[in-house]
């Protein structure tokens, strides 16, 4: 790969020094690209997933192209863009290697799982995962935009939602994935493995004076490492923090921190409904069906 990555950069400088300012048309046709960029560099990365044959070289090529042509859109300062062109390209084998540790989770985790091919063109989660990892390195570097657009791509064609600013460890593996939030400031460790319907997500807003949420704070939880979250649960907050060899059950809602070592299970949800059962006259809830 890192010969191909060296080819790539070189047609992504003679790009921007074509192009030598910023182009005026503003953000026409720039979703349509940044989707394209996205393919491409899947395809780059994990060529299995190219819908035709293609060099591993070609698709960098066309990934640097549509990387210099995107990043003009966002970036006022041609020097800028053709030092962030650089770093990301030339960043790019480490995050495969960095996917390489997810793809294996996914592997290892999923008994249904035959190869590593078939993680690759058929699990929506690890598509989600490689698109976030390339997202949010763009958003280290500094790129407005364009990170977003390309999660939310990958958000319309998994139903798994990763915002590029969230941090996650090495050994990621999302089961099924349908349904899938994860937030903004949400950290999490290595070797987690999250089921469908889970959301790690914001618990309530600050808010300023004119009633629109305060940004840029610590919204969404953290998760440790070695931590499994089954479907349906919710964990909310910035204050949050699930501790590493958590097992988190399907359905359970967590608003507080939880110890290293535990398992929360959606039946201690019957204790609290048995403190309010009285007063919202409802009948108690069977622990059986929990």
């Amino acid at each position: 790969m890192e010969h191909g990555i060296q080819s790539a950069l070189a047609e992504a400088e003679a790009a921007l020094h074509c192009s030598g300012v910023p182009c005026s048309s503003g953000f026409a046709g720039f979703r349509g690209k940044a989707e394209q960029l996205t393919d491409r560099l899947c395809e780059a990365l994990f060529p299995a997933f190219s819908p035709a044959p293609a060099s591993q070289g070609e698709s960098l090529s066309a990934s640097a192209a549509l990387l210099s042509s995107c990043l003009q859109a966002v970036l006022p300062d041609p020097r800028q863009a053709s030092s962030v062109c650089r770093s990301f390209i030339g960043g790019l084998a480490a995050v495969q290697r960095r996917l390489g540790t997810d793809l294996a989770a996914a592997f290892r985790g999923d008994p249904a799982a035959r190869s590593e091919a078939e993680v690759v063109l058929c699990y929506p989660g690890f598509r989600a995962v490689a698109v976030y990892r390339l997202a949010h390195e763009l958003l280290l570097l500094g790129v407005p935009l364009l990170p977003r657009v390309m999660t939310e791509y990958a958000h319309r064609l998994t139903g798994i939602d990763i915002h590029p600013g969230a941090v996650i460890g090495d050994a990621f593996f999302i089961d099924h994935g349908t349904g899938v939030v994860i937030g903004e400031t949400t950290t999490i460790g290595h070797d987690v493995k999250l089921y469908q319907h889970v959301t790690l997500g914001a618990k309530s807003f600050d808010l300023l004076p004119d009633g629109s949420p305060v940004k840029g704070i610590k919204r969404h939880p953290d998760i440790g490492d070695f931590v499994v979250i089954y479907a349906g649960a919710t964990i909310l907050g910035g204050d949050t923090r699930i501790g590493s060899h958590c097992v988190i059950g399907g359905n359970v809602w967590l608003t507080h921190s939880v110890p290293a070592g535990k398992t929360v299970l959606a039946r201690a949800a019957v204790t609290e409904a048995a403190l309010i059962r009285d007063r919202l006259a409802v009948p108690p809830l069977d622990s059986a069906m929990l």
